[in-house]
């Protein structure tokens, strides 16, 4: 009986450690002092490129060294560092057996100022064919990783032209990709084209908690910590985008997940806290992370975006982009048996979030990752505005929200489960 009693009590003090201890870790005094930082005034509304996201970058590597986190992958530091690369058009010329080609019919995608290349450079040669799917041809092209000269029908002269608007933005690379509209594919070509590059230096800061039996088994918890920067004045004059919401939450989150798993110290796997730049220009940040990873090694990744306000279901609930995908929501849930904290699926298929934030790049190579969120997409007052600013949100709920995570998270951390892989998208 003694002995019955004595278990009972262990087990009993371990809960109410277990409860203390995240309590004291995650609580509405620690959430709110890394909010306000994070959605200051002088943040300058996190812009990607701006001194206020060096700043936001400097505070959050801060709070990961406070914390006891390990660098990433051999970096020297918690920045992530890379680079984005702009480019504008100067001059193309170029010859088909000797025919010299209009140089509107030339488009390039390169990161390189000057390229020279001819049919015995080792060029791949791809054609785009009558009745093809242009844009799905088009895609496949730019994302190669192969140097291509790609002979596009002329039946696609009307929109051989739009082809320029995928030219964004993109990561330095020495692959290029060449497009030329032509009825016929050369058996000789030479081709010298020149472009002015822009240079620009991003970078996420990334932590980790190396895992104690399952090393190579990755879990990962992200945010995005830029946001809009400046804009239009307000009627009262407000013109810092503050982004307290979108997404200084889920980098709080993140932040405060890092710090309780350092403390709890008994994660098998291992896992990595990243806050992730520039997503709000196309999620630079999330795919520059996502290809120094093996898919396959990433168990899992919770993605933490907008969490400062109520779902529509009220306090105590979150929704998980993607539920039906995986059974990852499934999971969680079984680990808050018990609790009043409920995920559910995403009510917003319409705006298809699964593909809209920083878990698509990883979700698309079949990992279980999804974002969670209370954001009510169809009617979030302060979305995108100077207003979200850190008056707005409900810090007690926002608290509930990252200790449930947390607590949901226990048995994928654990290695004990590992959620059903993603269907991958052909």
């Amino acid at each position: 009986m003694k002995k019955i009693v004595l278990l009972i009590a262990t087990c009993f003090s371990g809960i109410i450690c277990f409860s203390q201890k995240i309590d004291d870790l995650i609580n509405v005094k620690e959430v709110e002092r890394i909010e306000r930082v994070l959605s200051a005034d002088d943040l300058q509304g996190r812009k990607t490129f701006s001194p206020g996201i060096d700043k936001a970058a400097s505070f959050i590597a801060g709070e990961f060294q406070k914390s006891g986190l390990q660098f990433f992958n051999g970096l020297g530091s918690y920045r992530q560092e890379f680079s984005m690369i702009k480019t504008r058009f100067i001059s193309a010329t170029g010859n088909f057996d000797g025919q010299a080609l209009d140089s509107r019919n030339v488009i390039a995608f390169t990161t390189t100022a000057e390229i020279k290349f001819n049919d015995q450079s080792g060029y791949g040669v791809a054609k785009i064919a009558a009745g093809s799917n242009f844009n799905s041809e088009v895609f496949k092209y730019i994302q190669d990783t192969k140097n291509t000269l790609v002979i596009v029908d002329t039946s696609f002269s009307k929109n051989f032209g739009r082809l320029t608007r995928f030219k964004r933005e993109s990561f330095k690379s020495d692959r290029n990709v060449v497009f030329v509209l032509s009825a016929t594919t050369p058996s000789k070509y030479e081709f010298e084209i020149k472009h002015e590059i822009t240079e620009n230096k991003l970078a996420n800061v990334v932590g980790v908690i190396p895992g104690k039996s399952k090393k190579n088994e990755y879990v990962v918890f992200s945010g995005h910590y830029d946001h809009l920067g400046i804009g239009k004045p307000t009627a009262e004059g407000d013109s810092i985008y503050n982004g307290a919401n979108d997404d200084a939450a889920g980098t709080t989150a993140v932040i405060l997940l890092a710090k309780y798993f350092a403390k709890l110290n008994n994660n098998e796997r291992t896992l990595i806290f990243v806050a992730f730049t520039a997503e709000e220009i196309g999620g630079h940040g999330s795919t520059y992370f996502s290809k120094q990873l093996q898919p396959e090694q990433v168990m899992a990744m919770f993605n933490i975006e907008m969490i400062g306000t109520e779902s529509k279901w009220g306090t105590n609930s979150a929704y998980i982009t993607g539920y039906e995908k995986t059974d990852m929501g499934k999971i969680l849930q079984a680990n808050l048996t018990g609790s009043k904290f409920r995920f559910e699926p995403d009510p917003y298929p319409d705006q298809k979030l699964f593909y809209r934030s920083d878990n698509a790049t990883l979700a698309a190579l079949g990992v279980p990752a999804h974002t969670i969120s209370t954001s009510k997409m169809d009617s979030e007052k302060f979305y995108h505005s100077a207003d979200d600013e850190i008056e707005t949100l409900d810090m007690a709920n926002m608290t509930e929200i990252i200790k449930s995570i947390a607590l949901s998270s226990t048995s994928i951390v654990s290695g004990k489960d590992t959620p059903t892989r993603v269907v991958k998208e052909n």
